[in-house]
């Protein structure tokens, strides 16, 4: 059984925290555009009849509810997170979806997926490797389970290009969120590691090289509304 650190509980907890509030945390993130965002992710992968999808750090289960809507009613789809406030509350949207039946939830950390190699045929994860302690080991992870020929699509907050926007963009994240968030939640210090964590994010070019460095071929990345966001591709080949 995976051992979480001491900053992996700490997460967890933050994240069990404000788990009833964590939709509304996205959508003041990304300035309600966060729903176009996960569309242009999912629209990236290729999932065959009867496939299987992984979605990792699935939350309330918008992304797996996305990959539901676009793929064929054939495919499975496991929703993991390993904050179990947060799957409570996507039981409960699953519960008020068509697709709910399709989607199987799953409490486990990204670095110890419980699942065989070669398992997936997708594998998704929006606005959660960021909070992955050991990003280098969830990469591996996730490579470890995608059968060969298939595609991991991972949807991050980025920090924006633009030296002028990326200003007005920090000072949005780092003085107007945390008190919206804290007044809403009334835990402010969780509004506060959010948008650290995605300023201390590698650039795209060196998570793109991490992702490499997985095993994950093909690796392109593509920047959403001023470099706010970012879709990451990886395939894992077949071998000849």
């Amino acid at each position: 059984m995976f051992k979480l650190s001491d900053k992996g509980r700490g997460v967890r907890q933050m994240f069990d925290d404000i788990a009833h509030r964590y939709d509304l945390l996205n959508r003041l993130l990304s300035f309600g555009i966060d729903r176009r965002w996960r569309r242009f992710a999912v629209s990236q992968l290729s999932i065959p009849k009867n496939g299987r999808v992984l979605d990792i750090a699935t939350g309330t289960c918008d992304v797996a509810l996305e990959v539901a809507e676009q793929s064929d009613p054939s495919v499975v789809i496991v929703g993991e997170d390993f904050t179990q406030g947060m799957l409570v509350h996507g039981q409960a949207k699953l519960k008020n979806s068509p697709h709910g039946q399709r989607i199987m939830l799953v409490n486990a950390p990204c670095e110890e997926i419980p699942h065989p190699n070669d398992t997936f045929d997708g594998i998704t994860i929006a606005f959660g490797i960021r909070n992955v302690v050991d990003r280098d080991a969830g990469l591996r992870e996730m490579y470890r389970v995608l059968k060969p020929g298939g595609r991991a699509v991972i949807l991050e907050f980025s920090n924006p290009r633009s030296q002028l926007f990326r200003k007005i963009y920090y000072f949005y994240f780092q003085k107007i969120l945390p008190t919206i968030g804290g007044l809403i939640s009334r835990k402010r210090s969780a509004y506060q590691y959010l948008p650290d964590s995605v300023l201390e994010f590698p650039c795209q070019e060196d998570f793109s090289r991490m992702m490499s460095e997985a095993g994950f071929k093909r690796v392109q990345f593509t920047d959403l509304t001023f470099g706010i966001s970012t879709v990451y591709v990886g395939d894992k080949v077949v071998e000849q």
